[in-house]
């Protein structure tokens, strides 16, 4: 076993994260506990709880790096002034990350915070970053639009189409012998968007 001085508390830090990561994307979150990431890198489960305040902290801090995969992801497809084809991109490329990162995907939506726990400012930011692309797609659309109004758009939208994904992800897509989940995705955001730009 390694010994607290072989690692930099950042090393350690990187070295469980990473760890945890391979973990949930091998068996899912339910077979996720401090003490497999602590025998998973060779610590104690001491050690961890003195990189990470919590097992909590250490998920979310997981899903924070996820958040940030999915957006840089995300981002690679959008392309300059063509704001409705980037909000189906977006749609497009959320699917396509949950199918590829099932496991990984869903830890972000199975975890629960602890009673008077607070997300951590990494996934808060992260979480924001994510909608604000999705809300100046929207903006662009239709400037005029009121800023609440954008807001809730984005949240209606991406409502929708993690409701396909994770139905998909799932295989709970019983009707949908004939209909795959990205044309699902297209026939929701290109509708949702010609009922929005009208009103």
């Amino acid at each position: 076993m390694a010994r607290r001085s072989d690692h930099s508390r950042e090393e350690i830090k990187e070295l469980a994260l990473n760890a945890t990561e391979q973990i949930v994307a091998e068996a899912g979150f339910q077979s996720l506990s401090a003490r497999k990431v602590a025998s998973a890198i060779g610590y104690t489960v001491g050690t961890i709880y003195l990189v990470f305040k919590n097992l909590d902290d250490l998920i979310m801090q997981v899903n924070a790096r996820t958040l940030e995969a999915l957006y840089r992801d995300v981002l690679s497809h959008q392309k300059s002034n063509q704001h409705k084809k980037n909000l189906v991109r977006f749609g497009h490329a959320y699917f396509e990350y949950a199918k590829a990162n099932p496991h990984l995907w869903s830890l972000i939506f199975e975890h629960h915070v602890a009673a008077g726990g607070d997300l951590t400012p990494d996934l808060g930011e992260r979480i924001s970053t994510l909608f604000t692309l999705m809300e100046t797609e929207i903006k662009a659309l239709n400037p005029n639009k009121k800023k609440e109004q954008i807001h809730t758009a984005s949240l209606a939208l991406w409502s929708g189409v993690h409701g396909i994904t994770i139905l998909a992800i799932s295989e709970k897509l019983f009707m949908a012998e004939n209909t795959t989940p990205p044309e699902m995705i297209d026939e929701l955001i290109n509708n949702f968007l010609t009922g929005y730009l009208k009103n």
